[in-house]
């Protein structure tokens, strides 16, 4: 990286790497002389994804224990509230006198275009602006495969990164002093994370967490020289403390990953010379895990709309069920089945889910009620101690089916028998779930076969007391069959009116309507075929720049313009209907046209394997167009991954995300990734 030095204090900026150690842009702001430590509380900047109630709180507390770590260190943390970052970040160069910035790389859209804007803001008033990564193992542009371009496996991409030619850099020890700048005309703003009406509960969570990044530093070291060894063998087990607990940390960057990574890796070395197989097994499932997150901000980075959209062009057909009464009952636990209902409330109750109960719940969610997967992804948005637009992302496309590597999405998993694997003895549902608590462990996962004598001995009056189960597994097995079918045939039906010139476009052009989010939450949600919702109008998607790696700004394209980049969150966003009576109306009788396109292309409807082949040929040629930008003497592609490009699924379905077999390989015509937008890249 390049970077000039000059007079003046230099500013960093702290986001989510809110820690002292391990810190690039703290340490390369210590190497430049005088600091001024800010931190910038923009939420509104979040659109949508405005931080929930537990996750305030931890942000809350982190940002106290930061400050605190920086004031031994010699300097105060600048805390700033702002409805946008860059503007606030002038006032504070403005106030202060400084002639640098420095700050650390994050992967999601809204920050990728945050972070070029003041790049490109604060180079144009002379400010010399660096960035660094410090939330990976490598970065996104640093990995690809043979032919230079991204993986669009996991699989792969994480061979990959375990076998580069460099190690992750080693971590940072913390600076031993820290100049302070002049911060005398810099005011600070007092920062309100929460209301009155959250305070209550909000103080139940400081009985099992301890945000702060010395506390991470523990957790880990616990970690490490407890449970890690046995992970392979209890990871499954949701009834007790078997996982890392790690998840929140580094979300807020509170620990390094890199550190995460070197750690883990000594043990490893120690284990394999002890002959201790167990133990290197757990450490490869354990950095498995790691693993995945790496992936999300890969994905992230390559797909910019993956939080919204999926990445198998065939299941932005799928007719998703708009049931605002299953979405209640499954955020209140109350769908009928005890491993469900109980992994809901112990989220609600403590911002925490065991990532074998998350796939549980999310599964149900989307296969079984077939509720649209982003409302469960913006529940967990606001619910999650962890909440990780990247990591989301990436779990929901999984178990919706819309990764190449994805769990098949005809595949649904029974919460009785995965009860019984995750909950053996029942303890993890009799916490939760009180009401069941006396039910005997043989009929604790399906209260609803026990014989009436045994439910009245317990106390439970099903119906009453607890529910029945809102939906049949084989009811829903076959509804779930039936909008596949639908799916693909609408799929046919678009292609068909494409190839036969009814629709002007090259095959993925399509939108549809916005599924509303219902309002006692007050959630959005971006176009995806409903089975309640007409389409509205097209939107234009601008293309988006990452963060530089450099102080200079380079345009890829010389039409972008700056207000493009400042605008694109709001032009992006969904619009939410407002006659739901009159879209159905509209939604049916589009539906019917559709459908009878189908019928007119009898060839199409005859012989679906002609319409899937055509799918896999259109597929190879759109994606054959991979282009190559150099920058400051680095190659950075810009690409269309190819539709035979992909490998073997994950390993295995213990990790929390992972399946011993895709949905692509039982279906392997509708590898179809789409590329909703490509994504210039200038660093």
């Amino acid at each position: 990286m390049s970077g000039g030095g000059g007079g003046g204090c230099s500013i960093v900026w702290f986001r989510r790497d809110l820690r002292v150690e391990d810190n690039p842009a703290l340490a390369a702001g210590v190497r430049a002389g005088a600091v001024v430590a800010v931190f910038i509380y923009a939420p509104e900047e979040e659109g949508q994804y405005y931080p929930g109630r537990v996750s305030r709180w931890w942000l809350k507390n982190s940002l106290a224990h930061l400050d605190s770590s920086l004031r031994s260190l010699g300097t105060p943390l600048i805390t700033k509230r702002s409805t946008d970052s860059v503007s606030s970040l002038l006032d504070v160069v403005n106030s202060t006198g400084a002639s640098q910035l420095f700050f650390n790389h994050l992967y999601d859209p809204l920050s990728l275009i945050r972070d070029h804007r003041a790049k490109e803001v604060l180079t144009a008033q002379g400010i010399t602006v660096r960035s660094f990564n410090s939330d990976l193992l490598y970065e996104p542009w640093d990995v690809n495969d043979a032919n230079g371009q991204p993986f669009t496996t996991f699989s792969a991409f994480w061979e990959r990164c375990l076998s580069m030619p460099y190690d992750p850099q080693a971590p940072l020890l913390p600076p031993k002093r820290i100049i302070p700048g002049d911060v005398s005309r810099c005011q600070g703003d007092t920062l309100v994370f929460e209301d009155e009406s959250e305070k209550a509960s909000n103080a139940l969570l400081a009985r099992a967490w301890s945000p702060g990044w010395s506390n991470a530093d523990k957790a880990l070291t616990a970690f490490i020289n407890g449970p890690l060894i046995e992970y392979a063998n209890n990871r499954r087990k949701a009834d007790s403390a078997t996982t890392s607990f790690l998840s929140p940390h580094l979300h807020f960057g509170e620990v390094s990953v890199k550190k995460v990574f070197h750690l883990v890796r000594i043990k490893q070395v120690l284990w394999a010379n002890e002959g201790n197989q167990a133990g290197e097994e757990s450490v490869n499932l354990f950095l498995k895990s790691i693993g995945l997150r790496e992936y999300s901000r890969y994905i992230s980075f390559n797909h910019p709309y993956s939080h919204e959209r999926p990445l198998l062009g065939h299941l932005k057909f799928f007719p998703w069920v708009i049931n605002e009464s299953h979405f209640k009952a499954w955020r209140q636990g109350r769908t009928g089945y005890p491993l469900v209902d109980a992994g809901m409330r112990e989220l609600w109750a403590t911002g925490w889910l065991h990532d074998r109960i998350r796939v549980v719940v999310s599964s149900f969610f989307v296969k079984v009620l077939q509720l649209p997967w982003r409302w469960g992804m913006k529940y967990f948005w606001d619910t999650l101690l962890d909440a990780d637009l990247e990591s989301d992302a990436l779990g929901w496309q999984y178990i919706s089916g819309t990764l190449p590597d994805g769990r098949e999405f005809d595949r649904i998993d029974n919460p009785q028998f995965e009860g019984y694997k995750f909950d053996p003895n029942g303890e993890y549902v009799r916490r939760w779930l009180p009401e069941l608590s006396r039910l005997p462990t043989e009929w604790i996962h399906h209260p609803w076969n026990a014989p009436e004598s045994v439910l009245q001995a317990a106390g439970i009056e099903l119906g009453s007391n607890y529910p029945l189960p809102i939906v049949g597994i084989d009811a829903a097995k076959t509804r779930l069959q039936e909008a596949l079918l639908q799916m693909w045939q609408l799929e046919a039906a678009s292609r068909a009116a494409i190839e036969n010139g009814v629709e002007e476009g090259l095959g993925d052009s399509t939108e549809f309507a916005p599924i509303a989010f219902p309002e006692d939450i007050q959630m959005e949600e971006n176009p995806e075929p409903v089975r309640n919702n007409p389409p509205v109008g097209a939107r234009r998607y601008e293309d988006q720049m990452v963060p530089s790696m450099t102080s200079s700004l380079v345009r890829v394209e010389e039409e972008e313009a700056s207000s493009d980049l400042r605008n694109l969150a709001e032009e992006s966003r969904a619009e939410v209907p407002t006659n739901a009576t009159a879209q159905q109306n509209a939604r049916d009788t589009e539906n019917q046209g559709v459908l009878q396109n189908v019928n007119r292309n009898t060839q199409v409807q005859r012989n679906t394997t002609v319409w899937l082949r055509n799918a896999a040929e259109d597929s190879t040629a759109e994606s054959s167009s991979s282009t190559r930008r150099e920058r400051d003497g680095g190659v950075v592609p810009v690409w269309s991954p190819p539709s035979s490009s992909y490998a073997e699924p994950f390993v295995d379905d213990e990790s929390g995300i992972g399946a011993s077999s895709s949905y692509l390989q039982n279906h392997p015509q509708s590898h179809r990734l789409m590329n909703w937008t490509r994504l210039p890249q200038t660093g």
